[in-house]
């Protein structure tokens, strides 16, 4: 498990064979959007083998619109190797921006109508 932080992010990196899990804890904005992505980038690069990124986003504070496009150009770079994004335990806040924005469908794989539901951690 590897901590990194950051004035008002902190990533925690728990990784397995084929899959890495991302704990993001503080706010995803302008001054912190460009911490995930990097970070997120360099693990991409670093495990060919990964299958599966998990975004886990219970102690996400807010998310405004640099932390959007962070999301969607990790989707994007996930994507184009195969990796395939979840955002797990994401808080109402989130599902909301997402819904709002009509990228919900996009990084979440799930309907907008899912949004009212609970997300859940993949852990399998």
């Amino acid at each position: 498990m590897t901590t990194l932080p950051h004035t008002h992010l902190q990533l925690t990196t728990v990784d397995a064979e084929d899959r890495l899990r991302i704990e993001i804890e503080g706010d995803l904005d302008y001054g912190t959007a460009d911490f995930l992505l990097e970070t997120v980038t360099t693990q991409l690069a670093a495990r060919p083998g990964l299958n599966h990124l998990h975004l886990h986003c219970a102690g996400l504070g807010t998310a405004d619109s640099m932390g959007l496009s962070s999301l969607l150009m990790i989707c994007r770079r996930t994507s184009a190797v195969g990796v395939r994004l979840h955002l797990d335990d994401r808080p109402a806040s989130l599902d909301r921006v997402l819904d709002i924005t009509g990228t919900f469908e996009y990084l979440t794989g799930a309907s907008s109508s899912a949004a009212t539901e609970p997300s859940k951690i993949d852990e399998g």
